[in-house]
């Protein structure tokens, strides 16, 4: 038996609609190399975490890409920041939402991951982004 892949954006959307309808208010699974979380807020409203374990960047490469952890449609920035906070550069830290991917109605936050100078945005906005695809870019702080 294969086992399921807790990043398949239809598995995750099935989960939560299980949860809901279940009136379970949270779930975690945790394997080697990978999280999920997705918690039910009030008002059937989900938040979903998903995080990959992976090895650490070789320190001969200067810049981090920050990469879709599934498929899904990309969405910059926060809405309840300001404009001013979406100009590039800037100065970021590892837990910084950098934007989210567009799941059906959930919204997983793309975090930084690693404290630097956001130099560039790969991807457009509501462009559909696969499961790899390269989002940003963080250059190291001197």
């Amino acid at each position: 038996m294969s086992g399921i892949d807790f990043s398949d954006p239809a598995t995750i959307a099935f989960l939560t609609d299980a949860l809901t309808a279940a009136g379970v208010s949270g779930l975690e699974i945790s394997r080697p190399g990978g999280q999920l979380r997705i918690v039910i807020a009030t008002g059937n409203e989900a938040r979903i975490d998903v995080s990959a374990t992976s090895q650490p960047a070789p320190a001969a490469q200067p810049l981090m890409t920050v990469k879709a952890p599934m498929a899904g449609h990309f969405c910059p920035g926060s809405p309840l920041r300001s404009p001013a906070a979406g100009r590039l550069p800037r100065t970021v830290s590892a837990a910084d939402i950098l934007g989210f991917l567009r799941v059906g109605p959930v919204l997983l936050p793309l975090c930084a991951g690693r404290a630097g100078i956001l130099t560039k945005q790969l991807a457009e906005p509501d462009a559909l982004v696969g499961f790899g695809d390269p989002l940003f870019e963080i250059e190291p702080q001197s």
